[in-house]
C-alpha cells in the first residue's frame, strides 16, 4: 500500500462532542485489544536511566501516562488538548502543537502512541529534527500499513460497536501507517547515529524502538 494521509473526523469535532467522547472510549478498547499500553510498560523501563525525564507526545486523554505512572515510570504529556482530568499533579502537561514545541531539549526519552501517522513527510522530518537534537530514546507504537489490518480493525470495530468516527478514522489511520524502516527514515534518525528496531506485530501494530548510538 502507498502511504496516504486523509483527514480524521475526530480532528474536526469539539473535544466535548458526544461522538468525540464515544471515539475516546473506542480508542481505549483498541489500545487494550492491540496491547499498546502493555507493550510500552514492558519496553520502556529497561531503556531508562535514573531520573531521566520522559515525554509522551500526542498524549490525548492521558491513559498511557497514567498506566506508566502506576508502574513507577513518571511521564509528562504533550498535546493540543487541555490537561486531562486525573493527570498526576506532580507531572507536567504541555498544551502545545508538537510541530512547534520548543521544549524537547528537556526530554531525553520520547514516547508516541498512535500519533505520528497523522503527519506527512515534511512534518515528520521537522518533528524528528526537533526531538532528535536531545533525545536519547524514541519509542513509538503506530498502525502498520497493511490491507489485512484494515479488514481486521473493521471486524473488531463491528464486534465492539464502534461509532462511525472510530470506523472511519481507523481505516484512514492504517492507510497512513508505516512498514519496514519508514518511520525512523521519515524522522531522520540516521543509521550511523541511531540503533532502530522496527517490527510489525500480528494484530497490526508497528513498533519502533530507537536508541541513540554512543
Amino acid at each position: 500500500m502507498r502511504r496516504v494521509l486523509e483527514p480524521e473526523i475526530l480532528d474536526s469535532l469539539p473535544i466535548d462532542h458526544p461522538e468525540a467522547l464515544r471515539n475516546r472510549n473506542d480508542l481505549a478498547k483498541i489500545n487494550r485489544i492491540a496491547g499498546n499500553f502493555g507493550w510500552f510498560a514492558r519496553t520502556v523501563p529497561p531503556l531508562l536511566r535514573p531520573g531521566e525525564p520522559i515525554l509522551e507526545i500526542g498524549a490525548g486523554t492521558g491513559e498511557l501516562g497514567r498506566r506508566l505512572q502506576e508502574i513507577g515510570v513518571p511521564v509528562d504529556g504533550l498535546d493540543l488538548w487541555p490537561r486531562p482530568a486525573g493527570w498526576p499533579e506532580t507531572r507536567a502537561w504541555q498544551a502545545a502543537d508538537l510541530r512547534q514545541f520548543d521544549g524537547f531539549g528537556g526530554y531525553p526519552v520520547i514516547l508516541a502512541n498512535l500519533i505520528l501517522h497523522q503527519f506527512d513527510a515534511g512534518d515528520l522530518a521537522s518533528i524528528g529534527r526537533r526531538l532528535g537534537r536531545s533525545a536519547r530514546v524514541v519509542v513509538a507504537s503506530e498502525p502498520a500499513r497493511l490491507r489485512r489490518s484494515q479488514f481486521l480493525f473493521a471486524a473488531a470495530c463491528r464486534f465492539f460497536g464502534a461509532n462511525y468516527v472510530t470506523r472511519h478514522d481507523a481505516h484512514v489511520s492504517i492507510a497512513a501507517g508505516f512498514v519496514g524502516r519508514e518511520l525512523p527514515e521519515l524522522l531522520g534518525l540516521r543509521e550511523d547515529q541511531w540503533q532502530c528496531r522496527c517490527l510489525i506485530e500480528p494484530l497490526g501494530m508497528y513498533r519502533m524502538v530507537a536508541i541513540r548510538l554512543p
